[in-house]
């Protein structure tokens, strides 16, 4: 260690030292390759080769995790420490090859993610477009199907767009189609926003609009 720590021990937690300092990780946890050392797995998947408009989402892992060193260690509602009960780690990112092959992409995240769940990690990733859903379940629901919460303002059960079935607004369709996803297990909250066609959304998922809650 370059640095040595003199004046105040604690700061041998670099989660405890000053936010501005050190190299961005998700919540200032350590930074590791080795899936052994690990209960829960922070993985940005800087991907959004699914927009179907303005592109940007992938700068998200790298700007989340510099945002993310505001975060303290305990919570103070519940007086939980939750790194003190689990090993949670970094473990870089689950970046692309061939970001420009859409469907060829996907199958380099799920690549990822199947060696991350292969070694008993549980990941928490941050993207990137919503595509990268679909390549993420494929890599962790192949044996069954799975339940899910989604909190968004879109379904996104949408089909073909502009020629393609693999976007931003389609992964729960394709994860349905695909038997990831049970869709009697899943509930999506918060939609809402204007519509191009009245039965935008007609694959339906069990959906808690926006409007239910005012």
């Amino acid at each position: 260690m370059i640095k040595k720590v003199e004046s105040y021990p604690e700061l041998t937690d670099p989660q405890l030292r000053p936010r501005y300092s050190g190299i961005p990780t998700f919540f200032r946890t350590p930074r590791t390759l080795e899936l052994a050392e690990v209960d829960i797995g922070l993985i940005g998947v800087p991907f959004d080769g699914g927009v179907t408009n303005r592109t940007g989402a992938r700068h998200g892992p790298r700007d989340i995790r510099n945002h993310s060193s505001l975060v303290r260690k305990v919570n103070q509602a519940t007086g939980v420490a939750p790194f003190d009960l689990v090993h949670v780690a970094d473990l870089g990112d689950a970046w692309i090859e061939r970001p420009f092959e859409l469907q060829g992409a996907l199958g380099e995240i799920t690549g990822f993610f199947a060696t991350v769940h292969a070694a008993g990690v549980t990941p928490l990733s941050v993207g990137g477009d919503h595509s990268i859903s679909l390549a993420i379940l494929r890599a962790i629901a192949g044996n069954r199907p799975v339940g899910m919460v989604h909190v968004d303002a879109h379904c996104d059960t949408g089909d073909d767009y502009l020629g393609s079935r693999f976007h931003h607004g389609a992964p729960f369709r394709r994860a349905v189609e695909e038997d990831l996803i049970d869709p009697k297990r899943v509930i999506q909250i918060g939609i809402r926003g204007s519509l191009n066609v009245a039965d935008m959304w007609q694959f339906k998922l069990r959906a808690w609009h926006a409007r239910s809650f005012h």
